[in-house]
């Protein structure tokens, strides 16, 4: 088992930065990779960064240029640094790691863009 809990969502204007962790405990030994998936408003869950212990990263197209995926190994945490937000990026945040096919969620962060 794999627990997951994120913090550093919040309200920012657009053109704003967050950043925000996830710290992951428990069988982390095991863990093939990590990353963010986000929810709008109405909407289905989508992708926007993930990693794997081997180093390759993924991004959906929106967030390329704006957003950075990194990782801390000492300290068992993901981070999710985005840059220039927009309003579209509102959308609750969740971290999720995956061991083969089986993936692990927290309990999801707010981030919400003003215009």
């Amino acid at each position: 088992q794999v627990q997951l809990v994120e913090s550093g969502g919040g309200l920012v204007q657009a053109g704003g930065s967050l950043r925000l962790s996830c710290v992951a405990s428990g069988s982390i030994g095991n863990i093939n990779g990590m990353g963010w998936y986000r929810q709008p408003p109405g909407k289905q869950r989508e992708l926007v960064a993930t990693f794997t212990t081997t180093g390759s990263t993924n991004y959906a197209d929106s967030v390329k240029g704006r957003f950075t995926i990194s990782r801390d190994n000492a300290r068992n945490t993901a981070y999710l640094q985005m840059n220039s937000l927009k309003p579209e990026d509102t959308a609750v945040y969740y971290c999720t790691a995956w061991v083969l096919v089986w993936h692990y969620w927290g309990q999801g962060t707010q981030v919400t863009v003003s215009s």
